[in-house]
Order: structure tokens, then sequence, then C-alpha cells
């Protein structure tokens, strides 16, 4: 048995045998035709663009009809790329000048195009290179007629390992068949991944060499909360794994009858359980598992599936689409966080060293004023149609709240000298995700309305841990009592101030940590769908006094290892089902 960590991409866990895709490397050798033959062989390579194009349009609609319009717009680039008039020369002059063979064409430019995408200093731009691998390989199959028998013809549920999926490969698994699938490349904001958390998909990315170690029919698990990949379980892995999912499945059914019950102790303390979503269709399954709000609606993916800027009317439909799901229900929009791990053409050529500590989230948008305007002139405008809340992300200081609060009001007096009458009660708060706006919690309650903790953002910056690098990844836990002691002083402040705080990192929605954040006093716990019944069934099974003494315990310890292994105890007692 071999526990291997990569980057976890899209959330779930699936055991199944493996079903190992070769890299899909046409091996095209350099082949001429005669002079006679050129016509006849650019005739077949035509006939291969309108069949890709045929294609890739088909997809485009089975994507949106079943995912979402937004997500089925990520294919226009491999469209546009079928009907580049350069391209498609390019490959025709190789055809009639050099009499080369249609396929050793294509392979020729394409791969160039790759080249150069892959050169590219910007990395946002670079994991773009997928969608020409894409293109490329669907034109090669056409002309030579190759088919994916592995995956067209499968009878029994597998996990898919590969190299790399291209957006359109993901796009078209077969969901009752593939569980889950991990690769040896690939990053977070790539369009395989998007489609992959859309398409509901478990998925661990970056494995280096996953395919290499791995046969087909080789029992795997694919854990995409956590990023892990177990290969060859031993069999008490496999029970464990598999008595977690009969447990899951069944507290699905005994949890159902709470999806109408307020998130309240037995002791009457009522908090308030609201969803994370990245698309406004996700609305729709927070509401249908209990959800009373949104408290966490990431708006940069409005950047990361398309390569121009999206105007404020892109911005405007696409908020006003989850207020309408809603349906009257608070939604709180996360101005971009973008940068990081999450780049776009508007990142430039610079590639930051170490982008976790450079131009993101909220110093990114005061770098960009009209493109940060124009988020906001469009979040005030949808204000309009339902209660709407403003987060900004990753805010170190005053100075960059004040900053965001005057252009906010600078556009709010633009929009009025309009005749646009944006939510005079509109609430804005900030993420507290870094130490310094932590220990600064008194003096931004002053400032704002509500605070939401990262945990995520938190616990790296504070413990200088990188997740999703393999070799310091197990040192990444919120447990640690420096995190912990971080996440008290934002609650005391909070509490002392009468400002609302939420917590919409994962560690809401864990059931370990539930009745801890609960003691801490959060008032708001923003999680994922997934998880939204686990976190309502914990809440409501404990009094205040428990959760108090919980805390109490815990600031006892000063280790981590020790927390999360009193906090896993009490989760066993209390709720065995709800763990592993």
């Amino acid at each position: 048995m071999e526990t291997r960590k990569g980057i976890a991409v899209s959330p779930g866990v699936a055991i199944a045998p493996a079903v190992v895709l070769d890299s899909e490397q046409f091996r095209i050798p350099r082949r001429s035709i005669e002079a006679d033959e050129v016509q006849a062989e650019l005739d077949r390579f035509h006939q291969a663009v309108d069949r890709a194009q045929a294609e890739i349009r088909d997809l485009r609609q089975r994507v949106a009809s079943d995912i979402g319009e937004r997500l089925g717009a990520i294919f226009d680039v491999h469209d546009a790329l079928l009907n580049d008039p350069r391209l498609l020369g390019e490959i025709t002059e190789l055809i009639q000048r050099e009499h080369y063979a249609p396929e050793y064409a294509v392979s020729q430019i394409l791969k160039g195009y790759a080249k150069k995408v892959l050169a590219l200093p910007n990395r946002y731009m670079s994991e773009r290179v997928a969608d020409v691998y894409d293109v490329e390989k669907r034109l090669l199959r056409n002309l030579i007629g190759a088919k994916r028998e592995s995956l067209n013809q499968l009878t029994e549920p597998v996990i898919v390992i590969a190299h790399d999926l291209t957006p359109s490969q993901t796009a078209s698994l077969d969901r009752s068949k593939v569980l889950a699938f991990a690769t040896d490349i690939g990053g977070r904001t790539s369009h395989t991944t998007i489609v992959a958390r859309a398409m509901g998909i478990p998925a661990v990315v970056g494995l280096q060499s996953i395919t290499a170690d791995l046969s087909g029919g080789d029992m795997v698990i694919v854990d995409g909360n956590r990023g892990l990949v177990i290969v060859n379980p031993d069999e008490p892995t496999i029970a464990r794994f598999r008595e977690a999912e009969q447990r899951f499945h069944r507290m699905e059914e005994e949890l159902g009858h709470l999806r109408d019950l307020p998130a309240v102790t037995k002791d009457g303390h009522e908090v308030r359980l609201w969803g994370n979503i990245e698309f406004p269709h996700e609305v729709a399954a927070c509401i249908e598992r209990g959800a009373t709000g949104i408290g966490l609606y990431r708006t940069e993916f409005l950047y990361l599936d398309r390569d121009e800027e999206p105007s404020e009317e892109d911005h405007f439909q696409a908020y006003a689409e989850a207020i309408a799901a809603c349906q009257g229900r608070p939604l709180t929009i996360r101005t971009c966080d973008l940068g990081a791990d999450k780049f776009t053409h508007l990142s430039g050529d610079y590639d930051e060293r170490n982008p976790f500590l450079g131009c993101r989230s909220i110093r990114f948008s005061l770098q960009h004023v009209a493109t940060f305007k124009r988020q906001l002139r469009a979040i005030l405008r949808a204000s309009t149609l339902g209660p709407v809340r403003i987060m900004f992300p990753l805010v170190t200081n005053l100075k960059e709240l004040r900053q965001a609060k005057m252009l906010l009001a600078d556009v709010r007096e633009d929009l009025e000298e309009e005749g646009v009458h944006p939510r005079a009660d509109l609430k804005v708060g900030i993420m507290v995700e870094v130490p310094s706006a932590a220990l600064m919690a008194e003096e931004f309650a002053k400032e704002c309305d509500f605070f939401s903790i990262g945990t995520n953002d938190l616990t790296q910056y504070v413990l200088a841990v990188d997740r999703s690098n393999e070799r310091v990844a197990t040192m990444f836990t919120p447990g640690h009592p420096a995190v912990l002691r971080l996440v008290r002083q934002v609650a005391e402040a909070g509490l002392a101030a009468g400002v609302e705080v939420a917590v919409c990192g994962e560690m809401a929605g864990e059931p370990a940590y539930a009745l801890l954040l609960l003691g801490l006093g959060i008032q708001v716990f923003s999680v994922s769908p997934a998880t939204l019944l686990e976190i309502k069934r914990v809440i409501r099974t404990a009094t205040m006094d428990e959760a108090r003494e919980i805390v109490d315990k815990v600031f006892q310890f000063d280790t981590d290892r020790e927390v999360d292994a009193y906090l896993a105890e009490m989760a066993r007692r209390t709720f065995p089902e709800l763990t592993a």
C-alpha cells in the first residue's frame, strides 16, 4: 500500500479499480505525399476540421445544458482555434508547399503552438496549453480514426489515471462509470479542474508519476478532499473507507429530515448555516440541503474560464442569477481573489517567485482600479434585486479596507447620479486570512459590518506551510494552537463590537471542529453544500455548555497533535456516524 499526496481540486472520495490511460501521444512519422495527392489530402484535412468543429460544438451544447452556460463557454477556446485562419493556413501551407501528410502537418504546427504557450511566464496562460493539446488530439483522431475505446466501453465503475486530461475528455466522462480521476500534472485553475468540480467528480492532480506507478486493475482510493491517492490499499484501509462511504450514504438518508430545521443547539442557541459556492447554479444545491444563505460566493471564476476580461454586464448577470436562486436569502459576494494560484491574462507577463506573498486578492484589485470598480458597480447594481453583502479578501491593514470602501463609495455615487439606487443597507465585511488582520481585529471591527475567517489561508500564513506541497503538507493543520488563538481573538473582538463573525474555510465543514468553533462564539458556519447537513447534525446534538467545555480543554494543549487527537475522540463519541 502506498499513499501519494497531490493537489485536491475536486472534493469527494471514491474506491474502484484503476483504468490507466496512455499519454495518447500519437506517433506521427514524417510522411510525404506526392504532388497529385495534395488536393485529396487537403480535402481530408478540411473534413477532419469540420468533424472536430462539430464535435466541439456538440460537446459545448451538452456541457452548457447539463452543467451551465458558463462552463460550456470553456470550449469556445477550442472552437476559436479550429476556426483560426492563421492556424489553418499554416497547416495548409505545410501540406501544399512541403507535401507533408496532414497528420504530420497538424502535429508540427500545434506542437509549436503548445511550446509557445508553455514558454509564457504567466502561469495562468501557460495552463491553457491543455486546450491546444485537446485540439491537436481531436484533429489527429479524426484524421487517423483512433478511438478512446478504454473510456467508451466501460462496463463497471473505475477511477481514471492519466498523465493529464483535457477539458473535453473530462466533460465527456460517464459519471455513472468514472467515479474519480487522478493525474500526473495539473493545477487548481485549469479548465479541466473547473469542469471536474462542476460535474462533481472527485479529482487529485499534480501527482507527478502516478501513471508510471499504477497498472490497470490496481485498486485505488481517491480522496479529493485531502488530495490523497492510496494505491493498492490493504483490506483494513479499504474496509475503513467503504464503511465511511456506507455511513455517509446512510447518514444522507437519515439527515434528510434536518433540511428545514434550524441549526440550533439542544439548549436553544441558534447559528446560521450558509453555503460556499463558485457558480450561481450551486445555490440550488445549498438551499436543497438547508442553507439559509450564501456566506461565500467566489467570483474569480468569472475571469478564469475566459481569455478576456469580463464586462460589467457579465458580472451583473452572474450575480443576478445567484440572487434569484437565493430567493430572498442573503448572498455574500467576495470580490475577486486573483493572484496566488489563480492567474489570468490580467496578471501580465510577471510571474512572481512567491505569488502567495505577492500581488493577490485585495492588493491585486487595488492595483487594477478600473477592473475593481467594474465589479463593484455590478455588485451594487445587483443589490437592487435582493439582499447582497460584499466581502473583501486578504485584507492585511486598515489602509486597504479604507481604500476599498472609498472606491465602493465612489461607485455608489456614480450610480446614484445615473439613476440607479443601490441597496442602502448593504453590509461590508472582510476575510480574516492573515495574522495581521486577526491581531488587529478590534480596530477592523470599528470599520466593517462582519468578519469571515478564511481558515485555509490563515493556517497557511500562520504556519508558513503550503498545503499543496507534499513535503510539508502534513504540517498543515488548523488545530495548531497558534491558529486557534487567532480564531478566538477574532471571535472575541467581533462579539465585543457587535460584529458578526463567520468561518468560511474548510475548518467550518469538519465535524471534529464544529463544536470548538461553536464554543468560541462563531455565529455563521459557511461550508460546501456536501457538508451542510453534517454540520447541522453536530450543532443540534450539543449544548453550548458542552461546546465551551471543549474550548476550555483544547486551550490547555500546546501541540496540534494533542488538539486533533482530542477533537477526533470527542467526534467519535458524540457523532460516530459522521466520522471515518
